[in-house]
């Protein structure tokens, strides 16, 4: 699309708020950008150069990963990289790449995309497994070298230097986690939603972000001037001048408007007839504290552990992790941690291992717990060093996607084990450690009274509790507008939750992304809940909302909303209570 086109208005998903203008970046994962151009006689060498350093990286990279699966779980599982290695090694495919360099004079990460493509389609109209198999190497092994001849490995780098807006086909967790906030200043992407692991991400990075725009990634070019409006989900390509100075005041309306929410960031947490409340921050990293301390979060409800690994694709070791745990304890000074143990799977994996490539529902499938307790030996290098982190300040762990009563005995029985191994070797822990589960399964919802003979309190995940119940996959824009957190089996199953917890004493937090969401927080509070945990930045808002209460209000609409099987007259209500609240504030723009 020309610089000189006309405004383009395109309307998807409002995913994480904001307004930011820059350079749009084309980053495409199914077919990763290569780019063409001849290269001069004198450059030659030095493109032969790059193309050596690329393959010693890639190497590197791998044999490390080799290695600490090979640690970690046996040579059986580790054997999956040797094969990898093997295409690296290929002095065939080599020597290939090399020749239609010469013969050509295009750029090398051009002829090494051709030569392998010539490769992988040859392979594939041979009829044996073995070959096949050999063509999964070569896609992985490709893609991997290419992200180094690029010269990014996700997100963290890119082209065109400060001020890109990403524009993708969809972005893994992986790539999510190498979001380099100082250079990334929004992301639009053809599918996703609302709640995908990578828009979670975006909105705790405070990265504008729209979703399931569809064919987005064919209507807009690298270098096209783009302006993303997080909060109406509007993405205007090659803004006019008149978009561009309304969006300048619009900015600094919403900017008016989130001082006024920042300035109950101080205040105390309690309605305004004097109930108390707690409102906890949901993060990815010790380096997120400094978020939650500003944005007057009273500590942490759910850390995502994940992120340690997708952030480097790789195990680390319970040493990593403990750093990483206490480092994170130590921040917080004195307040609360809730860790919760490794949720990888689904669309959070670890390339190229442990994880089936041919699940048909992964989000169902081998993840989360499951992977935990059948890989014991990752699950207790993380659980001692939870343990170990817990001596320092007052951390709880939790463990994800509890579907049943079996695996929450099992999951303390392997708890209790890395207990008696640190015990063995002398190393300080916190025996009384309180265990927490999670409750995002539709069984677990419906056994919370026999899995509350077993922990200590319920934490509910209803990003993944709507999906489940609904029928609704999370991250697929074409079904998205059925990701209902207002229908009526959603807020049925989160009352039943609640109140079975508490006939048994033990509290509830919600750490989903309802906890966050302006309409929902209060129906929430009402409904019982014990604390609420977000991203830190929406706190300010939540605070702002719940500090303007009182449990009398959210009585009446809770007995409302539950006694209402229309889920639109539900949104309208919530959304009217959410005007009442804060309409002196938007009059106030």
């Amino acid at each position: 699309m020309s610089k000189n086109s006309q405004e383009l208005i395109l309307q998807g998903v409002a995913a994480s708020p904001g307004i930011a203008c820059g350079s749009a970046y084309l980053f495409l994962q199914k077919e990763l950008d290569v780019p063409h151009f001849e290269v001069s006689e004198a450059d030659r060498d030095s493109e032969i150069k790059r193309f050596e350093e690329a393959l010693l990286a890639t190497r590197q990279e791998i044999s490390h990963l080799r290695s600490e699966v090979a640690d970690k779980l046996g040579e059986e599982e580790a054997q999956i990289f040797d094969a990898h290695m093997l295409v690296l090694e290929d002095r065939a495919l080599i020597e290939e790449v090399v020749r239609e360099h010469a013969e050509t004079g295009f750029n090398i990460e051009y002829c090494f995309n051709a030569v392998t493509r010539r490769y992988i389609e040859a392979f594939g109209r041979i009829d044996d497994e073995y070959i096949k198999e050999r063509v999964t190497d070569i896609r992985d092994v490709t893609r991997r070298l290419m992200q180094k001849l690029l010269g990014h490995g996700g997100l963290s780098m890119g082209h065109g230097g400060q001020g890109q807006i990403i524009v993708s086909e969809f972005i893994s967790p992986s790539d999510a986690a190498s979001l380099n906030k100082d250079k990334v200043q929004a992301v639009i992407t053809n599918a996703g939603s609302r709640t995908s692991h990578a828009v979670i991400m975006a909105r705790s990075l405070l990265v504008p972000a729209v979703v399931g725009m569809h064919n987005v990634t064919e209507r807009i070019q690298s270098g096209d001037e783009i302006l993303v409006d997080g909060y109406e989900g509007l993405v205007i390509v090659n803004p006019s001048e008149k978009t561009r100075s309304r969006y300048g005041k619009l900015s600094e309306s919403r900017s008016r408007v989130s001082a006024i929410f920042r300035d109950a960031c101080e205040e105390p947490s309690v309605s305004r007839d004097g109930h108390g409340f707690d409102l906890l921050a949901n993060i990815e990293s010790a380096e997120d504290v400094g978020a939650v301390h500003s944005n007057g979060g009273a500590g942490v409800g759910l850390f995502r552990t994940e992120g340690l690994f997708l952030a480097n694709q790789h195990f680390p070791d319970e040493e990593e992790q403990y750093e990483a745990y206490r480092a994170t304890v130590r921040a917080l000074k004195g307040a609360p941690l809730t860790i919760r143990t490794l949720d990888l799977g689904g669309d959070k994996r670890i390339t190229g291992c442990l994880f089936p490539d041919d699940e048909e529902n992964p989000f169902m499938g081998f993840r989360a717990i499951r992977f935990c307790l059948e890989y014991s030996d990752i699950f207790k290098d993380q659980l001692r060093a939870i343990l170990r982190a817990a001596a320092e300040g007052p951390v709880k762990v939790m463990y994800p996607m509890v579907s049943g009563l079996n695996e929450l005995i099992q999951a303390n029985r392997f708890l209790e084990e890395a207990k008696n191994e640190l015990r063995a070797k002398g190393v300080p822990f916190n025996d009384a450690i309180e265990v927490g589960c999670m409750i995002e399964v539709p069984s677990a919802a419906h056994v919370v009274d026999l899995l509350a003979e077993h922990c200590s309190f319920f934490s509910i995940g209803t990003n993944d509790l709507i999906q489940y119940l609904l029928a609704v996959d999370r991250v697929n824009d074409r079904v998205a507008h059925l990701y209902q957190p207002n229908h009526p089996a959603v807020l049925r199953t989160i009352q039943h939750i609640i109140d079975v917890a508490h006939k048994r004493g033990l509290p509830v937090g919600v750490c989903g992304e309802m906890a966050g969401d302006p309409l929902y927080a209060p129906l929430l509070l009402g409904m019982g809940v014990d604390s609420l945990s977000l991203s830190p930045v929406s706190l300010p808002e939540i605070k702002y909302l719940l500090r303007k209460t009182s449990y009398d209000e959210l009585n009446a609409l809770v007995q409302r909303i539950l006694g209402e099987s229309n889920s639109k007259i539900t949104f309208d209500l919530l959304r009217r209570y959410y005007f009442d609240l804060v309409g002196d504030v938007i009059a106030g723009q």
